[in-house]
């Protein structure tokens, strides 16, 4: 006789579920995610979303409003991806590490003026080729050029040129990303 379906039941088959599949990816991938990032596919999340081809974003990250990503992006867990304020547009072969906050709008000229003021809403560009350090955020109206490294836990408010690499907060260009003969290199600034 099947035993009903009751929360206690339910509970466990979904523990059971989490460990087996835990205990596979930790076996070939040496590797232990969350339940939701661990059950669901980040490849069939992405062409869900309408990403191009060989995307992958965990499935705990957070998309909101219109937000384009390009071919064989990755996107890490605990993303937030917030073009509800006119667009997020990710190129290709691009990292958005784990913990990344995109917004293409800010409400705090509305917060100190009880409402006065409108939110502030410009959409955010980011390049081809382009690595997103853990824990980064841009603001809204930036672009960032292609090939470029944006380190970790940066706060970046102004457009970043192509082939730079940037940190801090505010962020500013710390270096340059070398491309000759087939090699690729990071120079960074000398103080």
């Amino acid at each position: 006789m099947e035993q009903p379906l009751t929360k206690e039941v339910l509970l466990e088959l979904l523990q059971q579920i989490y460990l087996d599949y835990d205990t596979k990816l930790h076996s070939r991938f040496k590797r232990s995610l969350p339940f939701q990032d661990t059950i669901f596919d980040r490849w069939e999340r992405a062409s869900r979303l309408g990403f191009a081809e060989n995307v992958s974003i965990y499935n705990s990250a957070s998309i909101y409003g219109e937000v384009s990503v390009g071919a064989s992006t990755w996107i890490g867990p605990n993303v937030l991806l917030d073009g509800s304020g006119g667009g997020i547009t990710i190129g290709r072969f691009c990292s958005i590490s784990s913990g990344v906050h995109i917004y293409t709008h800010d409400t705090v000229l509305w917060a100190l003026s009880s409402g006065k003021y409108q939110r502030k809403e410009r959409p955010v560009i980011i390049g081809n080729n382009v690595y997103v350090g853990s824990q980064s955020v841009i603001s809204l109206g930036v672009t960032v050029g292609n090939t470029s490294v944006i380190g970790a836990n940066s706060f970046v408010n102004r457009d970043v040129s192509p082939f730079s690499i940037v940190a801090g907060s505010p962020a500013r260009v710390i270096g340059r990303v070398i491309e000759e003969d087939d090699t690729m290199r990071l120079e960074y600034n000398r103080k």
